[in-house]
């Protein structure tokens, strides 16, 4: 785990929760199988770069499919 650039914002794992409308319990899991990167603060506490979870939230979002025209029976 490396230091993070000093201006880059460090989310809680309530605020990563959050993004992924997830438990923040789930994050802390996620972060202890190596599937997302955490920062340790000296309190013992985790943190995430904003940066690697918008990255990884934009890997595992799809667009939403275009409207289609509603198909009505000809009558």
């Amino acid at each position: 785990m490396s230091q993070p650039h000093p201006t880059e914002r460090l989310l809680t794992p309530g605020e990563v929760a959050a993004l992924f409308r997830v438990d923040p319990k789930t994050v802390t899991r996620w972060a202890s199988a190596g599937r997302i990167g955490s920062i340790r603060t000296p309190g013992g506490h985790r943190r995430f770069r904003e940066t690697e979870v918008r990255a990884l939230l934009a890997s595992l979002t799809t667009p939403a499919p275009m409207d289609r025209p509603s198909r009505r029976a000809a009558g």
